[in-house]
């Protein structure tokens, strides 16, 4: 397998770090904006199977030439969403699989944003659907930890856990604290606000998806390892989108326990304006400048990739998942926690943002060794999970189930 990783943060970095112990691929092109920061994720890996590239995600032409001159037979996308859409266009005009770990970006509904869907995140590539089934080839979408491993937990309970799935809730939890900061997000911030601050969707069987207010349906959830009992509340997010696709569930929802703290900071960038991504004219030193108000957000905050050492706690994602089994009622937690601690001695990585790009290195091993296979648009509850939950084992990085 050859693959070109674009994106060089903080997750395309622990990509390198993670892949560089696996023997799955030939070559792996690391491709960024920024050429120093791509020479800076294969200088640390010291292997030979990595070279770094620039190239701007954004022009499909340069990244489908890219992937033809190293002969990539996969994308592996670590940008954040506003490339989702050139690159899964630029790996199919080059004849390459994709994968990502978000999907499309999202539109609200123009007169009922709180109850319909507009525009749902991924649509603009299932709409493609159909091209890439016909041409046998293969875009994995939603491959992280969160839309990602979840997923993967959702599949299992429908396989092997549960005859009748009444409810699937992916919650999301941690009690990470950054040394030094009142307020830094401990992944991207621009999609830290996309998440939040647009209308979370709901799916039930017989009405399908709609959407509430951000921060809707308030729970406190208990996580595993020590974490603890967290506020949860309902998030846009892929998983609510992929999850109905494949596995037959009456209702399925997103909650992620921001904390009272960041909540309200959240409605204050709204409130403000500050969340906007159309750009407004500020005065600059060499005349008007027109910028993103939430690319200035971003700019003023700490790069989440940096942040590892003052970190301290765990990250627990998860699925929730309440059902029948042998005429039984059974309710379960399938878990994935990750200590700071370990994963930086470990890898050198702060645990968020190297438990997103565990995930996706596994399913390009899968895909390496025929253990997955497909054609078309597909989320990873299209695939057996047992192979991943095993292979994600053997990583060592193990995941855990409780009985509620």
């Amino acid at each position: 397998m050859r693959v070109l990783l674009v994106g060089a943060g903080g997750v395309g970095t622990a990509v390198t770090r993670i892949a560089a112990r696996r023997p799955f691929f030939d070559l792996m092109v690391v491709a960024d904006y920024d050429p120093v920061r791509a020479e800076a994720a294969v200088a640390s890996v010291g292997d030979d199977r990595f070279r770094a590239e620039r190239v701007d995600a954004g022009d499909e032409a340069a990244v489908a030439a890219l992937l033809a001159r190293h002969g990539c037979d996969v994308l592996l996308n670590a940008t954040d969403p506003r490339f989702v859409m050139p690159l899964f266009r630029a790996a199919r005009k080059a004849g390459a699989s994709y994968l990502d770990m978000a999907m499309s970006l999202s539109r609200p509904h123009p007169e009922r944003p709180y109850e319909e869907c507009g525009v749902k995140l991924g649509d603009e590539q299932f709409a493609l659907a159909g091209e890439w089934a016909k041409a046998g080839a293969l875009a994995l979408v939603g491959m992280g930890v969160e839309p990602g491993l979840s997923d993967v937990f959702a599949r299992y309970a429908a396989d092997e856990l549960f005859d009748e799935i009444e409810e699937i809730g992916i919650r999301d939890g941690a009690n990470l604290t950054v040394d030094g900061y009142d307020f830094a997000p401990s992944f991207s911030i621009w999609t830290t606000i996309e998440e939040c601050l647009n209308p979370p969707v709901v799916y039930e069987k017989g009405r399908g998806w709609f959407t509430t207010a951000p921060f809707s349906e308030p729970e406190v959830f208990d996580f595993p390892d020590g974490i603890g009992p967290v506020e949860c509340v309902n998030v846009e997010h892929e998983e609510v989108l992929l999850v109905p696709r494949w596995v037959d569930a009456r209702r399925v929802t997103f909650k992620y326990g921001l904390g009272r703290e960041f909540i309200e900071t959240l409605k204050t960038l709204h409130l403000l304006g500050l969340d906007r991504t159309t750009p407004v004219t500020v005065p600059g030193a060499d005349g008007p400048v027109a910028v993103s108000p939430r690319d200035v957000v971003a700019a003023s905050l700490p790069d989440p990739a940096t942040l590892g050492e003052r970190m301290r706690g765990k990250t627990c994602a998860g699925t929730w998942v309440r059902g029948v089994k042998d005429g039984q009622p059974r309710e379960v937690y399938l878990y994935h926690v990750v200590d700071n601690e370990w994963s930086m001695a470990e890898y050198g990585c702060q645990a968020v943002v190297w438990q997103t790009a565990l995930n996706p290195v596994v399913a390009l091993e899968l895909l390496a060794t025929g253990g997955w296979s497909g054609s078309g648009v597909l989320g990873p509850e299209a695939f057996p999970a047992r192979p991943f939950l095993d292979l994600l084992t053997e990583y060592g990085s193990p995941w855990g189930l409780r009985e509620q």
